[in-house]
């Protein structure tokens, strides 16, 4: 495990429940932690003002665009080609209520190669595969207005 940068160990308690999914946080000082999967990646977690660190809020929206990107990674790579370099944003900040009500998913591809009819298609077919394959999505849908956009980073 990572010991980001001081001389504390971090300790994640072992839990007789591990396996497949499993994920833990273990205290790394006030307000911060270091998130553990169960193989072995860490990650660090703490409030906005810890450098260095993901909000919760911030892991929620890299967990949304994460998911999108891997949803959508192969119909992407067979109408632009294996090789394809693209990123795909997650907008929003909490509300007053200390709740996510909209997040904006933002995929920026090349498509300066497709035609209108072409463009359209693909969109379709990204949109249905986040909306079929995507568990975090889908997951939140009934609580968080996702939107998502596809920009041309050719035009």
């Amino acid at each position: 495990m990572s010991n980001d940068g001081d001389d504390t160990a971090r300790t994640h308690a072992v839990s007789e429940r591990i396996g497949p999914g499993s994920v833990s946080v273990a205290r790394t000082g006030d307000r911060t932690f270091e998130g553990l999967n169960e193989r072995g990646a860490t990650i660090r977690i703490g409030h906005a003002e810890a450098e260095g660190h993901f909000t919760p809020g911030e892991l929620l929206k890299l967990a949304l665009a994460a998911c999108a990107g891997m949803s959508a990674d192969r119909v992407i790579a067979r109408r632009l080609g294996e090789d394809v370099s693209y990123t795909v944003w997650a907008h929003g900040t909490s509300e007053p209520d200390n709740r996510y009500d909209r997040v904006v998913e933002e995929l920026l591809l090349p498509l300066g190669e497709l035609d209108a009819d072409e463009r359209a298609k693909l969109e379709r077919l990204i949109d249905a595969s986040i909306e079929r394959s995507c568990t975090v999505a889908r997951s939140v849908e009934q609580d968080i207005d996702l939107e998502r956009e596809i920009v041309d980073l050719d035009a």
